[in-house]
């Protein structure tokens, strides 16, 4: 745990008592005419702060750099270096296209809240991005299955998308580099050219790279021939993006642009565009995202990086893309169907005045949007202790904010970090606290269903806590459940039923080599473990099935992604991709098994019989790329998504889109996609872009 000094108590002199006096006054004076100072975290005003000026706003930048609050834009052989952030209540409950048939739609926290994926269905056709392209695919029936068109999207990189009705719509990366503006000339009849422009010169520092957030949009009515309707950029990095109804919001982090040597607040500010086309912008084609003046903050003002917190509607491409933004860091987002809550770590370093901090524990600031038909608008902020896993440890219900947190700490061969759940109020204001849940533990799972919370720990076991949150001001611990191993991810099966996906742990094996107390050493973390976990008798949980797949090196993607993980309760279905490693017979637990397989396990799953194997799918034709891997597996035909249409499963590869019958395994059709040639700087390209 870091330690710093702090300074000795000020002496009360008869001037310092005078100056106290005066700032009473004043202080008493600002409440009554309605001002607002921020030493309650919770925000009381619904309007948020703006800068002045941009005087006021380069300041603020300024003094985060020399405080060392963060990290920042740097100026480096003539390129701004930009730091890349990467990043269900129900389940994948099957949705009936106008043809009536069954399909599943991506795992999500909120119903009605739609996230982003790699691939998506509307029950007839699949859209997905794979080989950096736009592919998309006649999906049913199996039988007349085939890739329609493979749009080649050249140096933009696609990470996400969202489809509504015949529209499209791809967040991704796009990367340009701009030459220094010289020699603007006059400027012609009717056009304005700001005094900046026309005196921009070469200065050392052009050629500019800079790093974009980009999104397209697509009309997708013509699934042969998608025509693209509108491209954005944003300068910066995506987060994350959620949909309701026809509109999309999404949030953009964005360091300063500090590449001037004296820059102007303008300077600084993340770049934006707007264009029908996908063609390279020029310098001259990009402005601010914001005015200096309409860039919010809340206090205490952490101007390290920008947020943009932007929506704009799938179905009509000439409507403005409505922008907010703030100064900060988001990390985390959840987001309810009114409103969008954004959570970023703070290391509090200096109080709001300026002095050295006495207390250095982390803290996670929550700042609050409602959402209202694209209209995005700040109405709270808040602040607890600790810092947050990941979107499920946040949740909203009736009205207030629920949140679970960790303070990390380590000292004297001891692990002395704690677990936290708060709920806020709808102006975020604190009113329940539970602290201090499983001492020297972390948090590696959390769940919120309803009017309870549950919260898996981990150091050697695996304890499920049960915590009752129907009286938010009052947060207790109903029961608990300690079990060998841990859950990564918990899945609601019913209202009294969980589903876990984790790692097993024998806490036996290498017990001599515990470094810290309490703990297990890491060879003792074995294959992936499935789990059923009966929470109807609260103060006695108890895990009805468990299922371990694999040795010591198998791991899944959905115990880090959620969107990796297929379930459906009436199906009696679950399909989890898993890339497995095992031991040959006479190995020792504490080693690495080797890789045997990869692809999607086929669960039947219920109450009575737990979890029965129904069988496996992989895209590897033969077992070549195991013999030849290393470390670490991986391979373009490693499946990564699944998802039904009726009793047809497909799963989706780098490579490959295969449809295998649900009922009795047997593969119906593979849809290959086109290779990319070459890799060029870490990415692949297509070959027109050679």
């Amino acid at each position: 745990m870091l330690i710093l000094p702090i300074e000795g108590n000020v002496k009360m002199t008869s001037k310092n008592k005078i100056f106290l006096g005066i700032f009473v006054v004043l202080l008493a004076l600002y409440v009554l005419v309605g001002c607002e100072i921020d030493q309650n975290p919770a925000s009381k005003t619904s309007k948020i702060a703006k800068f002045n000026s941009g005087e006021e706003l380069l300041k603020a930048f300024e003094d985060a750099r020399e405080k060392g609050a963060g990290n920042v834009g740097i100026l480096y052989e003539g390129q701004v270096l930009m730091a890349m952030e990467t990043a269900a209540a129900d389940s994948a409950a099957p949705q009936s296209a106008d043809s009536g048939r069954d399909f599943s739609e991506t795992n999500v926290q909120v119903k009605g809240v739609d996230e982003a994926d790699i691939i998506k269905t509307d029950g007839g056709y699949i859209y997905a991005i794979a080989q950096g392209n736009l592919v998309i695919a006649k999906a049913y029936p199996a039988d007349k299955a085939k890739i329609l068109s493979t749009t080649k999207l050249g140096d933009f990189y696609p990470q996400e998308l969202f489809i509504h009705e015949d529209k499209l719509l791809i967040f991704g990366s796009s990367n340009y580099r701009f030459e220094a503006q010289q020699n603007q000339g006059e400027p012609a009849q009717g056009e304005q050219v700001s005094e900046k422009m026309m005196s921009i010169k070469a200065p050392d520092y052009y050629p500019y790279y800079g790093s974009f957030m980009t999104v397209k949009l697509y009309d997708t009515s013509d699934k042969e021939n998608p025509k693209l309707l509108r491209n954005v950029d944003f300068e910066g990095s995506y987060l994350t993006s959620r949909k309701i109804d026809e509109t999309v919001y999404f949030v953009v982090n964005s360091y300063p642009r500090y590449v001037e040597p004296n820059p102007l607040c303008d300077d600084i500010v993340p770049l934006y565009r707007e264009s029908t086309n996908d063609k390279k912008p020029e310098l001259s084609d990009m402005k601010p995202i914001a005015e200096c003046t309409d860039i919010g903050y809340i206090k205490p003002i952490q101007a390290q990086n920008f947020i943009t917190i932007a929506s704009m509607p799938m179905g009509d491409e000439n409507a403005d893309v409505t922008k907010e933004v703030i100064v900060g860091s988001g990390q985390n987002v959840y987001a309810s169907l009114d409103n969008l809550y954004i959570a970023q770590t703070m290391w509090p370093r200096y109080d709001a005045i300026g002095e050295l901090a006495k207390d250095f524990i982390e803290k996670t600031v929550i700042t609050k949007f409602s959402l209202n038909n694209g209209k995005i608008e700040f109405s709270g902020k808040g602040e607890v202790k600790g810092n947050i896993l990941n979107q499920f440890s946040m949740d909203e219900f009736d009205g207030n904010f629920r949140i679970a947190t960790t303070i990390y700490q380590y000292a004297d061969n001891k692990d002395p970090s704690t677990n936290n759940m708060y709920v806020l109020d709808k102006d975020m204001r604190v009113i329940g606290t539970l602290e201090d849940v499983a001492p020297g533990e972390s948090i590696y799972s959390v769940r919120f269903m309803g009017k309870r919370g549950y919260m898996v720990t981990f150091r050697h076991v695996d304890p499920l806590f049960v915590i009752d949150l129907s009286n938010p001001e009052k947060p207790e611990i109903l029961g608990k459940l300690k079990i060998p191993g841990y859950s990564d991810y918990l899945h609601p099966y019913d209202e009294t039923h969980l589903i876990g996906i984790g790692k097993e742990v024998d806490e036996s094996i290498d017990a001599d080599k515990v470094h810290t107390e309490g703990a297990v050493y890491y060879t003792a973390i074995q294959g992936v473990k499935l789990a059923i976990f009966d929470v109807s008798d609260v103060e006695n949980p108890i895990e009805m099935h468990k299922e371990v797949i694999g040795d010591r090196g198998t791991e899944s993607p959905a115990t880090s992604d959620h969107k990796a993980f297929l379930f459906d309760r009436e199906k009696e279905l679950l399909v989890i991709p898993m890339t497995v490693a095992e031991l040959k017979p006479g190995q020792p637990k504490n080693m690495e098994g080797e890789f045997t397989f990869q692809g999607a396990y086929i669960y039947n799953i219920n109450l009575d019989d737990g979890f029965k194997l129904r069988g496996r799918v992989t895209h590897y034709e033969d077992d070549e790329a195991f013999k030849k891997v290393g470390y670490y597996f991986r391979g373009d035909y490693s499946i990564k998504r699944s998802l039904y249409i009726d009793n047809v499963l497909y799963t989706l590869s780098g490579s490959r889109l295969q449809l295998n019958d649900l009922s009795s395994m047997e593969k119906l059709k593979a849809l290959d996609f086109e290779k990319l040639p070459f890799i060029v700087f870490g990415r692949l390209q297509n070959k027109e872009n050679r």
